[in-house]
């Protein structure tokens, strides 16, 4: 609602319950709201949809949501982002920094990165996702023309695990390991894993990995 004539107030934590509900219809709805009352696009995000989904990490983290139902949540927030995505563009308000994330070459698992995908992009980071099967390659590729500062891999066999270490190489060989931090996880990963790679961090699960990646921002 509008108090007077220039202030607005918008009820920011009922669209971060409607994320938590994972209710896409309402959170919509509200977002929609918010915008045509004129309030701050960054504030809708961050007050309203990242507010939302962090509540959402931490019930994850603690076993009191699950797999399921955070995709619902994360499909929410979606929606409230399709709204307020071109006016942050139009404003050229800074998204936060790009995160590939990808299932790595030979693995076409794929809920997992997904759901990693969702919970960076609702902590505000602007995420590329670079599928299943992803050759190292393809990772160095596509963090280069992003301008990337984090490559995420996640690997659910244990024989597609040294692709992890592979893609490390590659940024190794081409003398730009330094420009990315990269994070790994998946079933079979473990912190052993990471460290004996050289990876820059482990994360046992979606929620983890937002925490991971904010810590080394």
């Amino acid at each position: 609602m509008i108090d007077g004539e220039d202030q607005v107030i918008v009820d920011y934590n009922a669209i971060k319950d409607a994320v938590v509900k994972g209710d896409r219809d309402s959170v919509s709805q509200l977002t929609q709201q918010a915008v045509d009352e004129d309030a701050s696009p960054e504030e809708i995000l961050n007050n309203g949809l990242v507010a939302g989904m962090a509540v959402v990490g931490e019930a994850f983290k603690k076993n009191e949501m699950f797999v399921p139902e955070v995709l619902i949540a994360a499909r929410a927030m979606k929606a409230g982002m399709a709204i307020i995505k071109p006016l942050l563009l139009e404003s050229g308000s800074p998204s936060g920094p790009a995160v590939v994330v990808g299932t790595v070459r030979g693995d076409l698992h794929d809920i997992g990165k997904n759901l990693v995908g969702m919970m960076m992009e609702g902590a505000g980071f602007e995420v590329v996702d670079a599928g299943v099967d992803v050759t190292p390659e393809k990772f160095v590729e596509l963090a280069n023309e992003h301008n990337a500062k984090f490559i995420g891999l996640s690997a659910l066999l244990t024989t597609t695990m040294p692709a992890m270490k592979d893609t490390i190489e590659t940024l190794k060989s081409q003398n730009i390991r330094d420009q990315f931090k990269v994070i790994i996880g998946g079933a079979p990963v473990t912190q052993s894993y990471s460290d004996e790679i050289g990876a820059d961090g482990y994360a046992p699960d979606a929620a983890s990995a937002v925490d991971l990646v904010k810590s080394l921002a």
